[in-house]
């Protein structure tokens, strides 16, 4: 297969029009030199075009390897709407058919909109155009299975107006828009979305009362209360039977109560025995909060780690006088960030850590797209443990190919696509009349046999 385009991914318009007509005009606007820290994304967004667009008029942008570099100059084209080329179209055009636009999406390219802030001021930028990155990559990776798209993106950042990039043309043909990720722009996008009878996906923690009036938005994220609910509702089917052990850890400053008392609550609606303990306790004390009979499952108050080494340094002296015990740790997401610290005993004490998201770092499909990424953009991606770029591609990846595969009747729910999260799952449930919100949530098991499963519900 020839090699793909690395930065943009766009289904290409073809303009067919006469050589010796196009050269009685220039065909470039102008030559840019490159300034220091300037890059191909803000070069073309500054003249009007899209990324594939610059590329094209610059061949040489396709060599594998290549580099923009201070010093450079590089050709501008005329943006599509430039009036010196419309005139040229239009003295050149034939008459034909009226061309019959095909509106059933399943039938035709997916037509996305990006509406996020993509710039380098800040950290929420860079953020997002490495999520962008990752729809890119999406998209390219559909191509591969005949699935076509065409992407637009707005630079949508925290002040801008959200009518102007609204009343772009092009944001009404879209199938699918991704945005915003202010609270404050959803009531626009969220209209606009169903006006023109278009999917909206909020990817990221907003928490808005539009998802229950809606019902063409697709929200990824869960409030607390819904998560808290979720993780215990796991744990419950998980562990039924056990003994639960809870740490109190005596950390003023913890959100991780809203867990423990929906925990608390769960297990005494259904008689489940469990013991609360002091992290600070003596070691007879913090031994009779253990079951000799049963399996015993800890959860502790907080998500710190100076806490976590506490509670793992007791639970291993506990180990030492008392082997028999059965013990599994049950941990927050925050967890995730320690493995460097506590791996073994992450594996030790058998522990499952909750969360929406996870990518392994032992899986090849992750390093491969670690490598496509590095690749296509000549750097790596931020040293985020949620990693941004592989958030756009998931998310991009499983709502396009729902949309190509059912159209305006796809509703996210789980089995519809078939396709297996390389860090993100999303199955998404109707709530109420209104919206569709993800329900996903997954456990990360580090085993007693030091290996890494996840379970998906």
């Amino acid at each position: 297969m020839k090699r793909l385009f690395r930065y943009f991914f766009l289904l290409t318009v073809f303009s067919f029009v006469a050589e010796g007509a196009m050269s009685q005009v220039p065909k470039f606007k102008e030559l840019h030199k490159v300034k220091r820290k300037e890059t191909i994304f803000g070069i073309a967004r500054d003249n009007g075009l899209t990324i594939d667009e610059l590329i094209e008029a610059n061949p040489e942008m396709k060599t594998p390897g290549y580099e923009l570099r201070k010093g450079d100059y590089i050709k501008i084209p005329f943006p599509p709407a430039h009036p010196e080329m419309e005139s040229v179209n239009e003295q050149l055009q034939m008459p034909t058919k009226p061309v019959v636009v095909e509106r059933d999406m399943r039938q035709r390219e997916i037509r996305v909109g990006v509406m996020l802030p993509l710039h380098d001021d800040n950290g929420d930028g860079r953020r997002m155009v490495e999520y962008y990155r990752g729809v890119l990559m999406a998209c390219d990776s559909l191509r591969a299975h005949g699935i076509s798209t065409d992407v637009r993106a707005w630079n949508l950042a925290e002040h801008s107006d959200v009518q102007h990039v609204l009343n772009d043309p092009k944001a009404a043909d879209c199938d699918l828009i991704i945005g915003p990720l202010y609270t404050k722009q959803v009531k626009a996008l969220g209209d606009f979305a169903l006006r023109h009878d278009i999917r909206l996906l909020i990817p990221f923690s907003i928490n808005s009362n539009e998802l229950f009036d809606n019902a063409n938005i697709f929200q990824v994220f869960q409030n607390g209360n819904q998560t808290n609910n979720s993780y215990v509702f796991r744990f419950y089917q998980r562990f039924k039977g056990s003994h639960v052990v809870i740490i109190d850890c005596n950390d003023s400053t913890s959100t991780k109560g809203s867990f423990t008392t929906v925990l608390r609550r769960k297990l005494e609606q259904e008689g489940a025995t469990y013991s609360i303990t002091n992290l600070k306790s003596s070691e007879a004390k913090f031994r009779q909060s253990f079951s000799p009979a049963k399996h015993n499952v800890v959860v502790l108050n907080t998500s710190r780690s100076q806490e976590l080494n506490v509670a793992f340094a007791k639970l291993n002296g506990l180990k030492m006088t008392s082997a028999d015990l059965q013990i599994s740790m049950f941990g927050y997401p925050e967890w995730l960030m320690y493995i460097r610290q506590h791996l073994d005993n992450f594996y030790k004490f058998d522990t499952y850590i909750p969360s929406t998201y996870y990518m392994s770092p032992l899986s090849h499909r992750a390093e491969h797209f670690k490598k496509k990424y590095r690749w296509n953009f000549h750097q790596d991606m931020q040293p985020y443990h949620q990693h941004y770029a592989v958030t756009g591609f998931d998310q991009a990846y499983f709502m396009i190919k729902g949309l190509h595969m059912y159209g305006t009747h796809f509703t996210g729910a789980s089995g519809m696509v078939g396709y297996t999260p390389l860090q993100t799952p999303l199955h998404f449930e109707r709530i109420g009349n209104g919206g569709l919100q993800n329900r996903a949530i997954l456990f990360v098991h580090y085993t007693p046999q030091n290996k890494i499963e996840t379970i998906n519900f």
